[in-house]
């Protein structure tokens, strides 16, 4: 038997007035006279961010959630080049750490996926040196939480640029660039508009990096519709991982914006890849990438309960039988 858990995205629908992500742009920095007070403002809001981190965790635990993506927007205005005098960790030590101490005490699976402007395969090396310096911030703030950054930050291959090959081998070229630290802690994704399962498995394969299968991008995008004669070898692309194989799952809002996330889950179209996947790895973590969240996760989790050919855990996890 093959164990599904389920995993959400950042925010809790359930959960009132804990946004992760509060913010501060440079500009409302930069109305502040003492530059000081301004860096403690600062401070002041990621604190709050890692605060409502903290009960969100808390929150997943209480509903045996073990799989959960934490916002890249920890710490607002982090690599800002005119903050570099900015020595933001000191005072958020202690408050990464019980995150992270948090999550393993209750099994929680931790990672991140930061924003679409880290490209690794830009043609321009400025973009190149940025998405370098935002991955490093990912890395670092796992090392103070005291979690493994191994595998724990997927990204899309980047930038198509309308010469998907030329593409493919700028990643290959550019990734020598990136320090083996922050090479070790990356997984690659296939979307929906540029790099298929095909292309994706290609850069995973060669450069022995974990692909996180999004089976939404995959119906939207491909080149062979069944994903099933390559997932063997997505699976070979986890055998030096520490963690169980990943994959996305979102639904289309509907037929004319196919590639536009639903409020929830499709049942049925999840079970269609689960049914072809069951038995062939031990355990797969499910990352809902739905606009309700962890709401979408209990509505799903719901639907799972009455099915007959599962057999449930928890609640958020259960037995393909």
């Amino acid at each position: 038997m093959t164990i599904i858990r389920l995993g959400y995205v950042a925010m809790s629908m359930e959960l009132k007035n804990a946004s992760p992500s509060k913010t501060m742009t440079f500009a409302q920095f930069q109305k502040i006279d003492d530059r000081d007070a301004a860096f403690r403002k600062l401070e002041r809001i990621a604190l709050l961010n890692l605060q409502n981190t903290l009960r969100l965790l808390k929150h997943n635990a209480a509903s045996n959630i073990h799989f959960y993506r934490l916002t890249s927007r920890l710490i607002p205005l982090a690599n800002h080049e005119e903050l570099f005098d900015w020595n933001y960790f000191a005072p958020l030590k202690a408050s990464l750490r019980e995150i992270g101490d948090f999550a393993k005490k209750h099994d929680i699976r931790i990672d991140f996926h930061p924003d679409h402007f880290v490209l690794i395969n830009s043609a321009q090396k400025h973009i190149l040196k940025n998405s370098i310096k935002t991955l490093k911030l990912h890395y670092l703030l796992l090392k103070e939480m005291g979690i493994d950054p191994i595998h724990r930050c997927v990204m899309h291959v980047g930038g198509n640029y309308k010469e998907t090959v030329a593409s493919l081998e700028r990643f290959i070229e550019n990734w020598m660039n990136v320090p083996r630290p922050i090479q070790k802690m990356i997984m690659l994704e296939n979307d929906d508009t540029s790099f298929t399962l095909e292309d994706t498995l290609y850069l995973c394969e060669k450069l022995d990096i974990p692909l996180v299968f999004d089976y939404h991008h995959h119906l939207a995008h491909h080149e062979n519709a069944n994903w099933q004669d390559n997932w063997e070898r997505v699976i070979q692309t986890w055998k030096h991982s520490p963690l169980p194989i990943k994959m996305h799952i979102s639904s289309p809002k509907n037929q004319q914006e196919f590639r536009h996330h639903s409020d929830y889950i499709d049942c049925e179209m999840f079970f269609d890849f689960l049914k072809v996947a069951k038995g062939s790895v031990p355990q797969i973590d499910c990352m809902i990438e739905a606009k309700k969240k962890d709401e979408a996760l209990f509505r799903l989790m719901d639907k799972v309960k009455a099915r007959e050919d599962v057999e449930i855990i928890d609640g958020s996890s259960f037995y393909l039988k």
